[in-house]
């Protein structure tokens, strides 16, 4: 090859730095899992956006560890028998499950808002 066009393009032989978290970043995530079930402001939401017009029942603002929220999701699934996921910190279940999601939180302790009309 000619001089100009042997440059490297890809190479595995430097450590890329990682970067590093944002100062204080640790100190809210202990502090918002410190907030006591009753006090914290879970929404329950219908979503249809960028899903073919399908409808998905987001539930937002649960501060929990993940493990905890991924036995939660575990056991509203099996409760109605729906997929779902867990995508940051929204839990997603398949379908319009609102009233019956509200009803296991309030169970659990939680006290839901439904959001969104």
């Amino acid at each position: 090859m000619s001089g100009d066009k042997s440059r490297t393009v890809y190479s595995t032989e430097r450590n890329i730095p990682k970067k590093n978290p944002l100062p204080g970043a640790a100190d809210r995530q202990v502090s918002q899992s410190c907030v006591p079930i009753a006090q914290q402001r879970v929404c329950v939401r219908l979503d249809k956006k960028g899903r073919g017009g399908k409808a998905v029942t987001l539930i937002e603002g649960l501060s929990m560890a993940s493990n905890d929220m991924d036995s939660l999701l575990k056991k509203l699934k099996s409760r109605f028998g729906t997929g779902g996921a867990v995508k940051d910190t929204v839990i997603e279940i398949q379908g319009d499950r609102r009233d019956a999601i509200m009803a296991v939180l309030e169970s659990l302790g939680y006290r839901p808002k439904r959001a969104g009309g």
